[in-house]
Formats: C-alpha cells, structure tokens, sequence
C-alpha cells in the first residue's frame, strides 16, 4: 500500500494551482493522500478555499487534520467545512476506513499540541495556564488512542497515526532543542504505542528530520513540506520508506 503525505504547505491567495500539477499524478504512485496539518497560512477560510481547490477530484482519498496555522484566525470548524465540502476527511480525535489497493487501512488523527519529551517536558503542576497546556495535549494524546482502539476489529491491513505535532524528539533533529517542547510531546507516542499503529506521519518540525522512531517500534515520518522538500513523499506499508 503507497501513502503519499506532506504537511506544512501553508496556502494562501498566491498559492493557488502551485500543487495541483503534483496531485493529479498521484494515480500513478500512491493510493491514499494524508495532509499532516497547516495547510492553510493563518486559518481562513479564503485560504482553506485555496487548499480545497488544489485537492478536489483527486485520484486517490484525502485524509486530513489540521494544525495550529489552521487554527490562528480561530475559524477551524469553517475551515474544516471547507475541506470536507472538497472531499477530504478532516480527523480531529477521530478515525477512518479507508478502501485502496485492494484492501483496508485505518487512519487515526488528531492535531496534538506542545510539550515535549520524557526528561524534557512540561508537567501539570503550578498555575493553571500551565496546567491547561499540558491537558490540552493530554486530552488530543487520549483522543488518539481511542481513535485508534475504534480501529480494531474494522479488518484494516494497516492502521496509520495522522497528526501535526510530533510524537517523538527523533524528527526533530536539526530543531533548536529549546522550541522541543512547542514542537510535540511523548504523550501522542505513548497514545500510539498504546494502541497500536504501523505508520505515525506529522508535520510542523520545518527544520526537522524525517525518519524516526516510538519507543514501541512505530515508524514515524515528519513529512513537513520545508523537510521533504517535494510536494509529498510516498511511504510503503508492508516495506520500508
């Protein structure tokens, strides 16, 4: 099964038809498109009307969450519209059943949100700022894990993990470590190894690394288009990539 994937396209009115090009050939070497959050450049719903054009009547599903870009002019629900009226499913603590090539893959997704990762992370202790930030993560890392869990038994050949944060400090590489903790948190791969995935994709890491690891032996891409440097990467269940 070929995923093509890539996040942090940050879309706007000069964007239009930039994309498209290399979308329309995904017939030819993916079956499914996973967009990995900020899409947009600040959450409008002019630009997610850009995104939606460069996306409709693809060849292959488009499966999709949004990042925090998506989340600045505070509208993601119309946001969120905007793409689904596009024909992208738009996961939010959620998941999908997807039919390609044959078979059935599972998709699980949310945003995620800040952190960061064991020895470095924020606790749920002292003001209660700061106490909402780190359940705000928590909250998007069990939406996670039960997304997943609902997974099981839907006969999927493979099950992915779709956010905008990352779940491990690996894609990270090349990242001020000061911003790690803006960047993800262990939470989302404690969510992953939890309940199972064979793939986790994200974003949001532009100077990042692509390939890494959970704990448990999940195969994690940052797909952030500044990394990738392509208009998706395509990964192979069943193989490396």
């Amino acid at each position: 099964m070929r995923v093509a994937a890539v996040g942090d396209i940050h879309m706007g009115a000069d964007s239009q038809g930039l994309l498209r090009p290399a979308f329309e050939t995904l017939d030819d070497c993916a079956d499914l498109l996973l967009l990995a959050g900020d899409l947009t450049r600040h959450g409008t719903p002019a630009e997610a009307e850009v995104v939606a054009r460069e996306v409709r009547d693809l060849p292959v599903p488009v499966v999709a969450v949004l990042g925090n870009h998506d989340h600045h002019d505070e509208r993601p629900e119309e946001v969120t519209a905007i793409l689904q009226d596009a024909g992208v499913t738009v996961l939010e603590g959620t998941a999908t059943v997807v039919e390609c090539a044959g078979a059935r893959v599972g998709i699980a997704g949310t945003k995620g949100f800040g952190g960061g990762f064991v020895g470095r992370s924020a606790g749920e202790f002292g003001e209660p700022v700061m106490k909402e930030f780190v359940r705000t993560t928590r909250r998007s890392a069990d939406s996670l894990c039960a997304a997943l869990k609902d997974l099981d038994g839907q006969d999927c050949a493979a099950r992915i993990a779709l956010t905008h944060f990352s779940p491990v400090a690996d894609t990270l590489a090349g990242e001020p470590p000061e911003i790690h903790p803006f960047l993800g948190s262990y939470l989302l791969a404690e969510a992953i190894d939890t309940a199972g995935a064979d793939l986790a994709i994200h974003g949001h890491a532009h100077l990042g690394s692509e390939h890494g690891m959970t704990a448990g032996g999940v195969r994690v891409r940052n797909v952030a288009q500044p990394v990738i440097r392509r208009a998706f990467n395509v990964y192979h269940l069943g193989g490396e990539g």
